[in-house]
């Protein structure tokens, strides 16, 4: 049940809650999370989700309503948080520094967790010796590959790869695989393109993998994926995991890349009409970018949904009305240039929800969840977030 922070009453539907508020959709959460897990389980891989986006146990806990399962994290206060609540198999999967690997190992040894790092340079394998030494703890290391040009990591056929495999092993630490993740999938828009870089993930990913067999390296675990490819794939032989995290909410920037529909979003921010400028075709909301976020993800894409695109309070889309400018706390709403649609009669005192270009930046702003199912105006729950790092 929501609270309200102001009173401390029960607020049990969502026309009480204070705004900008954050809403989740419990049945559009559920089905996008067995989605993925039914296509998963056809590829005979684990799925190691990302909680990144959702930083929530509760949320977790519809992933793994049983007992907890392997995990995937951005920051060590996630892998601290989901410690406390009895996860135990994460990837911390950001490039560690040496106080990171720090932290990371005293919570290892404070807990039981086994936290594995994240790394592609032999000055952070060389790291990792002062770390055992400090903390008593043997670290387990992925060695982060770069599969597209995306960002970090090393190619498969690097001559470096051998050479970080090797200064990780003599730096006392155990090297349990390779890891990637293939960041340019966000730009393409086609399934034919999604396949291709599925594909292309997978085979860069394996060939690292035998690689470094090879040369006597073990490698047991083989982890890649992003939200596109992850549904994209058609074949993962060779690999043990599959990795991913918007996809439990989705949004538009993943619309735009063709991985879901509209309708599979499942987080908004209820806003308030606070203004209305007929002459401009301006309507204003309280909710700026303090609430939605900057970022401007569909900016490059076919349709630009500016700064999120507008529902009644219900979660009807209101057809080519977005977010058109956003300031600290307010958004002007207005019609995507070049429609030909008028905009719909919001009076001040009208709620609406903004759709997330981005849903990790956008769940990001806010503290909690209010959780609801469709356009019921019932809360069913209030859901805390991990904030912080």
């Amino acid at each position: 049940m929501e609270t309200n922070a102001k009173s401390l009453e029960p607020v049990q539907k969502i026309d009480g809650l204070v705004t900008p508020s954050l809403l989740l959709d419990r049945g559009k959460l559920e089905r996008n999370i067995n989605r993925l897990a039914d296509h998963a389980r056809k590829l005979g891989v684990v799925l190691r989700p990302h909680m990144k986006t959702a930083k929530s146990i509760d949320v977790a806990r519809q992933v793994f309503p049983t007992e907890p399962g392997p995990i995937t994290v951005s920051t060590i206060a996630e892998a601290e948080y989901f410690a406390d609540h009895g996860y135990r198999d994460m990837i911390y999967a950001v490039g560690l520094s040496p106080a990171s690997a720090r932290r990371a190992s005293e919570l290892c040894r404070r807990t039981g967790v086994d936290l594995k790092l994240l790394l592609d340079t032999v000055e952070q394998a060389d790291a990792l010796a002062d770390v055992r030494k400090a903390t008593g703890v043997t670290p387990s290391v992925f060695i982060e590959l770069d599969c597209d040009d995306h960002r970090g990591g090393l190619k498969p056929d690097d001559p470096k790869l051998i050479e970080v495999a090797d200064r990780v092993v003599a730096a006392g630490a155990h090297l349990v695989g390779v890891l990637a993740h293939a960041g340019e999938s966000y730009g393409l828009s086609t399934p034919d393109a999604l396949v291709r870089a599925a594909e292309n993930e997978r085979s860069a990913t394996v060939r690292a993998a035998e690689i470094l067999r090879a040369r006597g390296h073990a490698c047991p675990i083989v982890s890649l994926g992003s939200t596109p490819t992850a549904h994209f794939a058609e074949n993962l032989d060779g690999v043990t995991e599959l990795r991913a995290g918007v996809y439990m909410f989705f949004d538009l920037v993943q619309h735009g890349v063709g991985v879901c529909a509209v309708d599979d979003i499942a987080i908004s921010v209820l806003a308030t009409v606070v203004g209305v400028k007929p002459e401009k075709g301006w309507v204003l909301i309280d909710a700026g970018w303090m609430a939605l976020s900057r970022d401007r993800g569909t900016a490059s894409q076919r349709v630009d949904q500016g700064y999120g695109l507008v529902c009644d309070e219900a979660g009807h889309v209101l057809e080519d009305v977005i977010v058109s400018q956003a300031s600290q706390e307010h958004g002007i709403l207005a019609i995507r240039s070049g429609s030909a649609k008028s905009m719909p009669d919001l009076r001040v005192g009208a709620r609406v929800r903004i759709l997330p270009n981005h849903a990790c930046a956008m769940a990001g702003q806010h503290d909690f969840y209010s959780v609801v199912n469709g356009g019921s105006p019932e809360i069913d729950a209030r859901w805390e977030r991990i904030r912080g790092w």
